[in-house]
């Protein structure tokens, strides 16, 4: 199976009294970065959630988010810190006798001192926790990983109709060939006539240029090593996996096949089936930039 490097996934679920959200999204990269934003409280599950990631996914940029949103009581106790209330209290007093201030003390005003109540909260479990975090990572990984696949089949049907066109102009390069020699000796007949002034011509002269010129235009090989490159090519797509950077060096392979071929040919049309290989191979680059 092909994976696109582009892709999204969102999952919600809600654990032990929180409501924890995880999403993920990716674009294009030439490795693996994934970053992970989560609440600073909860930071000891990073490095958790980016493992299960990376056994996912091999390429590309991906961003993680999480969101935990407590909706049950955690059984916090507050209590009344009384030596600090108590000295509040007296230095409010002493305020109000010694400067003759208005004494209007009240429970709320006191409340509003710092350390005046003191919280306890439950020891966090964090391996629960991050166990909690990494469950709904794995399912928003499962629906990231789902879209991906199908754009990746997508991408995987559209190269190999980009291939399948480069294969119509390699053919006609290869119908092309013969008949290119053939039009080269014909022009070299009519043109030592020409020069000699004579209907009778060597022979020899005229098959031995016309086999420096077939040996000089010939692409056999190319052609017969841009089939192979194709080939390849499917033989990839249909084992998928992450295929992306031996598809890329398979293209290079392939350009370079077009360029010789087209470094070869003095001929109108041959130059043309050239051009439209090289356009095929381009769009074919386009798509694999997308590919795991």
């Amino acid at each position: 199976m092909i994976h696109s490097m582009t892709g999204y996934g969102r999952a919600v679920k809600t654990l032990n009294g929180r409501e924890i959200t995880v999403e993920l999204r990716s674009v294009n990269n030439r490795f693996l970065d994934c970053t992970v934003k989560m609440p600073r409280a909860f930071s000891y599950a990073e490095d958790a959630v980016k493992q299960k990631v990376k056994e996912s996914v091999s390429r590309g940029k991906v961003d993680v988010f999480v969101g935990v949103n407590t909706i049950e009581s955690e059984n916090v106790r507050i209590s009344l810190n009384r030596p600090v209330l108590e000295g509040y209290l007296e230095a409010l007093k002493t305020i109000s006798q010694d400067y003759e201030v208005r004494d209007d003390i009240s429970a709320l005003n006191l409340a509003r001192f710092p350390e005046v109540f003191t919280v306890e909260k439950p020891e966090e479990d964090e391996e629960r926790n991050t166990a909690d975090i990494v469950s709904v990572a794995e399912e928003a990984i499962a629906a990231y990983n789902a879209m991906r696949a199908k754009e990746g089949a997508a991408l995987s049907a559209d190269l190999r109709n980009h291939a399948a066109v480069v294969l119509s102009y390699v053919e006609k390069v290869e119908a092309r060939s013969p008949v290119t020699v053939a039009e080269y000796r014909a022009r070299l007949e009519n043109k030592l006539r020409e020069v000699l002034e004579s209907t009778t011509i060597d022979e020899n002269r005229v098959l031995t240029e016309a086999a420096i010129f077939a040996d000089k235009v010939a692409v056999d090989e190319e052609t017969v090593r841009l089939r192979s490159h194709l080939a390849q090519l499917d033989d990839l797509l249909t084992a998928g996996g992450a295929i992306g950077r031996k598809l890329d060096f398979l293209l290079q392979e392939m350009n370079r096949e077009a360029n010789t071929i087209g470094s070869k040919g003095n001929d109108l049309e041959q130059a043309h089936n050239v051009v439209e290989i090289k356009a095929e191979l381009e769009k074919i680059r386009e798509q694999i930039q997308n590919i795991e």
